[in-house]
């Protein structure tokens, strides 16, 4: 069977572990041509976190990868592409969300049909046609949709409606791809950023990616989003400070490899 790598970054979601367990489990039973592998990185979390994973884990195959300090949820992906990069194969899937509800799994099915139709990579996008961000205060929404259309013009990232979402769907084969060129954590950012840092380092090398619509309902979630809108989107600016050379590592690569 094919499979399907699920990366989950948590910090304190002790709350929100059961009913996301139940959720990847209705995926699994959804799609039973699928063999999900559930990859949790605790980053850091001084609550009951992992016990409650392995807790709430039952049938699921469960990998719990843990940092005893928090270090933000890139380490947390670099941590998780580290452990991947001798395990992940071209044929497989890597599936990242978020820990705390807010990501939809029963969009799996359309992201793999996109994916059909020749992607290499779906992004969930609340931008879109058909998205949204739902039960959340106005301000908030529109930091994230002033920070969102200009860190795409500051990036010159064209075409795709968001950039920085934890929910997407990967092949094996453009994930190793991407390890091969920037290494096996391929994350440098610690921060919220390292989402649009991906994206970034996907366009430079050509990769082919498209979206689906997401409504994004906070109400989902028990506690507070862990992002502070103003600490990401420092980090958004400084990405404008390693472009060039992500750029350039991108097209020595692939030059080296026509040679």
């Amino acid at each position: 069977m094919t499979r399907i790598y699920v990366v989950i970054p948590v910090l304190n979601e002790a709350g929100n572990l059961p009913k996301l367990m139940n959720s990847i489990r209705d995926a699994c039973k959804e799609h039973s041509d699928l063999q999900f592998e559930v990859v949790l990185i605790d980053d850091g979390s001084t609550d009951n976190t992992r016990e409650v994973a392995e807790a709430e884990k039952g049938d699921l195959s469960l990998t719990v990868l843990r940092h005893e300090t928090n270090q933000g949820p890139g380490v947390a992906f670099q941590t998780a592409f580290n452990w991947l990069a001798t395990r992940l194969q071209d044929d497989d899937w890597l599936l990242t969300i978020e820990g705390d509800n807010t990501s939809r799994l029963n969009l799996l099915k359309q992201m793999l049909h996109r994916s059909d139709e020749g992607y290499e990579v779906i992004l969930a996008s609340v931008y879109m046609y058909g998205g949204a961000i739902v039960n959340t205060n106005m301000f908030r929404i529109l930091m994230s949709s002033i920070a969102n259309s200009f860190v795409k013009n500051l990036l010159s990232i064209q075409g795709l409606m968001t950039i920085s979402s934890f929910y997407r769907l990967y092949r094996g084969g453009t994930v190793r791809r991407l390890q091969a060129i920037y290494g096996d954590g391929i994350l440098e950012r610690s921060g919220f950023e390292c989402m649009v840092e991906m994206v970034m380092k996907m366009v430079y090398l050509g990769t082919t990616i498209s979206e689906v619509p997401l409504v994004l309902d906070t109400s989902m979630r028990v506690g507070r989003s862990k992002m502070k809108v103003l600490k990401t989107i420092r980090g958004y600016l400084t990405l404008a400070t390693h472009k060039n050379r992500w750029k350039t590592i991108a097209q020595a690569r692939q030059a080296s490899n026509l040679g």
